[in-house]
């Protein structure tokens, strides 16, 4: 196994659930590249925009949060 292969960065698949992916993507939209990023992300479906593939991820995620708990309201009462 050769010197540089050991010393690049592990690849793995941007996951929205785990906190320190959405810090390292938080990170690159501060700063605008992935040179403080310890992994580099693999793009899962291959469309070549990575960026663009984590930020659907993360639209899902947040939109999972904040809605997966829908509750039904109450129908209002009948007037007479």
């Amino acid at each position: 196994m050769s010197k540089i292969y050991l010393m690049t960065r592990p690849w793995t698949e941007f996951d929205p659930y785990n906190r320190e992916h959405r810090k390292h993507y938080a990170e690159f939209l501060q700063f605008g590249n992935w040179g403080r990023c310890p992994v580099r992300f693999v793009d899962p479906n291959d469309c070549g925009n990575l960026a663009g593939a984590i930020q659907r991820s993360m639209v899902e995620y947040y939109a999972k949060k904040e809605f997966g708990k829908i509750k039904t309201r109450l129908k209002a009462p009948a007037v007479v």
